[in-house]
Parts: C-alpha cells; structure tokens; sequence
C-alpha cells in the first residue's frame, strides 16, 4: 500500500468519525435546561431513526397558527428496550402533552423529558 492509499484512507476514516461525533451530540450541548417547555398537540410524525428519534408535533395557539415542533427523544435501541415502539408514541390524532427543554438556538427544536397522552398513560423519557 503507497503513501498516498494510506492518506486517503486516513483522511476517510477522519471525516467519517468527526461526522460520527457530530450526529450524536450532548443534551446539554444542543438544549437548554434553564428554557424548559409544555406544549399540548398532535403527533403528527414520528422519525424512527439513530442516533435519536424525534417526533413532530403540530401546535395549535389561540389564534389557530400552528407551529411544528420538532422533538427529539432517545435512541431506538432505549426505546425497544422499554417496549416501546414507533407506533405506540404516535397518539392515533388525540392530542398529547409533552414536557421537556428548548434547544439554544432553535425555539422550535425540544428535548422530551416526558409524554402524557389524552387517556393518563405517560412515558417518562428523560429527567425533568
């Protein structure tokens, strides 16, 4: 193997960690633990993928504007862990309340901490 396949692999392995260590972050680096949120909406989607799932949830307020608030929650492995599946956090249309922090530079990006959907039943994701 030459110099120049060594670099070129080298160079490879480098971007595809440093895109690695940029897709998984910190909570606490992307969100904000002193802006913490309530909404009530409808699970309108929900993005079963790695490193976090994320659900997005239409918001209506009183002047019946709505926001889509993009939330994102743990892993897929947690989540299989806990028998919980994509289909059990969409809420079939009924509206759900969620609780959790505001991203630091996104007002419409959320970390959950927890999910309490219309008949009482919660999933506590994160701590509050």
């Amino acid at each position: 193997m030459g110099l120049q396949s060594l670099s070129r692999i080298l160079l490879l392995a480098t971007g595809l960690t440093a895109t690695s260590i940029w897709a998984h972050h910190s909570v606490a680096g992307v969100f904000d633990s002193e802006q913490p949120f309530e909404i009530t909406g409808v699970v309108t989607d929900v993005e079963w993928i790695n490193p976090h799932i994320y659900m997005h949830l239409d918001v209506t307020d009183e002047e019946g504007n709505v926001t889509t608030w993009r939330l994102e929650t743990l892993p897929t492995a947690f989540m299989r862990k806990a028998r919980i599946s994509e289909e059990m956090l969409m809420g079939h249309g009924q509206l759900v309340r969620v609780t959790g922090i505001t991203a630091h530079r996104d007002p419409s990006l959320g970390w959950v901490h927890r999910i309490t959907y219309a008949d009482g039943h919660y999933y506590q994701l994160s701590d509050s």
